[in-house]
């Protein structure tokens, strides 16, 4: 029985709507295609904008390339702190962070606990080769290398404990969203952004290659759109085109092949670095840079190729796939951040970048591509041959040194038990020669 409210005239029965999504979604595909960079009619003032910022951009990056290894790990770090701040205010409410001092301290100790976890890791090999000479720092270096872990953990444990405490009624859900938003970024965004820092320890080469292909990639798509786009790509991101895409794509594999060419000259690109010295690096490059020497066939046109030979280092055939990936798989990573963005109804992350946005969307498609370029280097460049080289890394980092000298008597006690003298062991280590 319903009651009858309003002294006994008939009830009218309530409505039900549908509740709409406050999300505000831009077809593409409707009207005459007014979202793209074709019909903007304002793509020359925002062209030059975008332009000017592109420049200073790139002769900031090629002058801290040039000034070496640690300089382009701290433009690293720089870059992961500034996305790391706008990612933490997307979500930020200034009513509830009023209501919890030190909320937001936390985030950031978990970011920093994170960052020496990924860094200790990455850096503990070269750290160590860089102080093998004083025995003090040796002794500091490798009780740090050996509880490297455990303080990590503890400071995470800390941070943990830390939130717990914090926990205050009736902000219980804004809290848990704001450490898995924490943690996602810490995921997503600063893991997969650290593999930079070990692609340049393998020669920054590995590194500016990459990134070199993915810039290359932005620039061409957004040329070959802004003169030839007419058909839209994806509902996520209405200014992207098919011709646009494919434009760019062929531009990059392109330039992919002759940019390996030319960075595969420098020694100091090429060399990997075993330590945390700034100077100049010389070493024998390897196969993979060392030219090799194709003919011709005498069919061929010369009046296109006057050339009878070609000149191809073999690492040039990587920069092939590295090229296919930044511009068919990375852009994905753009597509990711785009859907993002939409999701939570704000155009960019931030303004730090006249006509670019914040720093978050200059280096969506960056993260993803430094992921690809550090496996395929391991899978498909490195040699996975045990070599004397990585045995002596593991022993000067594994074990004290008391240990290495325990270590070495052992071998030459077992070098005497086979009777190698001294005259044996010269003509063995001749016949190796």
């Amino acid at each position: 029985m319903q009651k009858d409210l309003g002294g006994g005239g008939p009830s009218t029965p309530k409505l039900r709507h549908r509740r709409r999504s406050n999300e505000v979604m831009h077809d593409s595909t409707t009207g005459n295609g007014t979202d793209l960079l074709a019909n903007d009619q304002n793509k020359y003032k925002s062209m030059w904008i975008r332009a000017c910022s592109t420049v200073w951009m790139i002769g900031g990056f090629v002058l801290i390339v040039y000034m070496g290894h640690l300089y382009i790990c701290a433009l690293i770090v720089v870059i992961q702190i500034l996305m790391a701040r706008e990612l933490f205010n997307l979500l930020r409410r200034a009513h509830e962070d009023q209501q919890l001092p030190g909320f937001r301290l936390l985030n950031w100790h978990f970011f920093f606990t994170a960052m020496l976890f990924v860094y200790g890791r990455i850096m503990s090999q070269r750290l160590f080769n860089a102080v093998t000479s004083d025995k003090v720092l040796y002794q500091l270096v490798s009780s740090l290398i050996k509880y490297h872990m455990a303080v990590c953990y503890f400071l995470y444990i800390a941070g943990f404990m830390w939130f717990i405490l914090t926990l205050k009624k009736k902000m219980y859900k804004y809290q848990f969203g704001q450490y898995a938003w924490t943690h996602m970024i810490l995921i997503v965004v600063f893991t997969q952004s650290s593999f930079a820092v070990a692609n340049i320890f393998e020669g920054i080469f590995w590194f500016l290659l990459p990134a070199s292909l993915i810039i290359i990639n932005d620039i061409a798509a957004y040329v070959w759109g802004f003169f030839f786009g007419k058909t839209p790509l994806i509902k996520l991101s209405p200014k992207k085109t098919w011709e646009g895409f494919i434009g760019a794509s062929v531009t990059t594999i392109l330039s992919a092949f002759v940019l390996a060419n030319h960075l595969g000259q420098f020694k100091w690109l090429t060399c990997p670095r075993k330590d945390l010295s700034t100077g100049w690096l010389h070493c024998d490059p390897g196969p993979l840079f060392k030219p090799e020497y194709l003919s011709l066939p005498g069919s061929f046109p010369r009046w296109f190729f006057p050339w009878k030979e070609v000149s191809i280092m073999p690492v040039q055939w990587h920069a092939i796939w590295l090229g296919m990936f930044a511009s068919i798989i990375a852009p994905f990573g753009g597509f990711f951040a785009s859907g993002f963005k939409r999701a939570f109804k704000i155009k960019d992350f931030g303004d730090s970048i006249p006509g670019h946005g914040g720093i978050t969307d200059r280096m969506d498609c960056q993260m993803v591509m430094a992921v690809f370029a550090y496996i395929y280097h391991q899978s498909f460049v490195v040699s996975q041959s045990v070599s004397v080289a990585m045995i002596i890394d593991q022993i000067l980092v594994n074990l004290t040194f008391e240990d290495q000298l325990q270590l070495y008597t052992r071998l030459g006690d077992i070098l005497r038990e086979k009777h190698y003298t001294l005259d044996n062991l010269g003509s063995a280590w001749d016949s190796i020669g």
